[in-house]
């Protein structure tokens, strides 16, 4: 089982090169070189990861296997889609475990920490945005009791794509 932990600000190196990787890994084949590459330049610098694990209202939590990061997710707590009904909601940003590491627990033991902190402070909604196109992702999600409520656009580099607004009581 992952040793799972709140990430600080000393850990933005490491998270930016792991949220380069994965997010690459996952989404590389199937879109443009050049909007790929703009998004993660924008999106996973050490400097953005510096200033998100800052952010009081957000919290990432690290999924790591003998001090090596096999996952990561990220939460934004009292934020909310048009779509998604909750007096006090909390977003799940991103949440990824590396290619290697899926189907050994890994995402289980991660998406029940989320699910923890999530609900911390009285949250009583959890949401994301996913892919259309992510299968895997969507079926993981509606496993864990994530129901499409709506869409939302998802700017990658130039590419504006369709994303899948879940949402989940907490």
């Amino acid at each position: 089982m992952p040793r799972l932990r709140r990430a600080g600000i000393d850990d933005a190196d490491a998270l930016s090169r792991f949220a380069r990787r994965t997010f690459s890994h996952t989404f590389a084949a199937d879109n443009d070189p050049a909007d790929m590459a703009a998004y993660l330049a924008s999106a996973f610098s050490p400097a953005k990861q510096h200033r998100e694990l800052a952010e009081p209202r957000r919290i990432c939590l690290l999924a790591e296997l003998d001090d090596v990061l096999v996952g990561y997710a990220y939460l934004m707590q009292g934020t909310a889609h048009e779509a998604v009904a909750a007096a006090h909601p909390a977003e799940l940003e991103r949440f990824y475990v590396d290619h290697a590491w899926h189907g050994r627990g890994v995402a289980t033991a991660l998406m029940q920490a989320v699910l923890l902190a999530g609900g911390e402070g009285g949250g009583d909604a959890l949401w994301l945005g996913v892919w259309e196109r992510n299968a895997r992702a969507m079926r993981f999600y509606a496993r864990w009791g994530f129901v499409t409520v709506g869409t939302q656009t998802f700017l990658l580099g130039s590419d504006p794509q369709r994303d899948a607004v879940m949402r989940r009581e907490l």
